[in-house]
């Protein structure tokens, strides 16, 4: 326990530097910008290439693909969820999209995979990809069908279509296509050689740091003034704190499922919301102020979620 939360404690100061280096116009343009390229698109497959290929085999992929089928069940019931929530306390229809993804979605790679991996060391990177696969695939999905939405009836346009060619490409994104291609070289015996896999390792390690670093600029980011505790952010913490890890926890605790990937799942239901929430808002035409201000309280309060849960994964399984 002592050493977990030790390792909460790393993630704090990472994250407090990059607020101190923000505050102190560090990461003035695009620079942060170039961070979140640089996590997604280089790091966090170098990372999994090097991870996976490094130290699993055939067997040990095929062990975790029953545990795929639990976090999709989880975000779907929470979404079903939100949408009741959203008319119960009458969301504006312009805003219900955004309310519901925010709701029942969460940051699982950007935040959750390298929390989990500080947390539980890499041995827990497979069940937080797992995790992930099932997430990006709902919120490139449902997720991003709800913003789009929100937008069409604040413009008064035609709904839009639920399964599209560009909302493909986004599920297919870098870090699920490096997993993809370790697991296929992995179930064909397929090795590579030892400078490029030291490569992907250098690379990968880059992931936690840069993404603590980015987290703490976000939070650097947030207009206090414009925060304004209405009913619906008090709901949405609710269901990224209380009632989306409560749903994962009381499905998991009856499965003959390793101690370490119930763990981890439990961990990555309360991450707080995907930072991708504002930005699709605005290229939607939502509400980009108010996306923006659900997401950034539920990733400041996860600084307080994040070593909560840490405890009670220890009690609860």
């Amino acid at each position: 326990m002592l050493s977990a939360l030790q390792s909460v404690f790393s993630v704090i100061l990472m994250i407090g530097l990059g607020f101190f280096l923000a505050k102190r116009r560090w990461f003035e343009g695009s620079s942060s910008a170039l961070i979140s390229r640089l996590v997604v698109n280089v790091a966090l497959p170098a990372y999994m290439i090097s991870n996976l290929m490094g130290g699993y085999d055939r067997a040990k992929l095929l062990d975790m693909l029953p545990g795929l089928p639990v976090p999709f069940l989880v975000m779907i019931v929470s979404y079903v969820a939100a949408m009741g929530l959203a008319q119960l306390i009458r969301v504006q229809k312009d805003r219900r999209g955004a309310f519901q993804s925010m709701f029942a979605l969460s940051n699982s790679v950007f935040i959750g995979l390298p929390v989990n991996v500080l947390l539980f060391g890499d041995a827990s990177l497979p069940y937080a990809l797992l995790y992930y696969i099932a997430n990006t695939t709902t919120f490139w999905t449902i997720g991003v069908y709800g913003i789009a939405v929100d937008g069409s009836i604040r413009k008064n346009g035609p709904r839009p279509s639920l399964v599209s060619l560009s909302g493909l490409r986004r599920i297919l994104s870098p870090p699920l296509l490096g997993f993809f291609a370790a697991v296929i070289m992995i179930m064909l015996g397929i090795r590579l050689p030892k400078s490029i896999m030291d490569t992907c390792r250098y690379l990968g390690s880059m992931t936690t740091p840069l993404s603590m670093l980015f987290i703490g600029i976000v939070i650097a980011r947030v207009e206090w003034k414009a925060l304004r505790f209405e009913m619906d952010f008090l709901v949405i913490l609710a269901g990224r704190f209380l009632v989306t890890p409560a749903l994962m926890f009381f499905l998991v605790r009856g499965l003959d499922f390793p101690l370490l990937m119930k763990q981890v799942f439990l961990m990555q239901a309360a991450m707080p919301a995907m930072t991708q929430n504002p930005i699709l808002a605005e290229a939607y035409g939502a509400d980009a102020e108010y996306t923006a201000i659900g997401t950034s309280l539920t990733t400041v309060l996860s600084m307080l979620s994040i070593p909560i849960y840490m405890t009670l994964v220890g009690v609860l399984f």
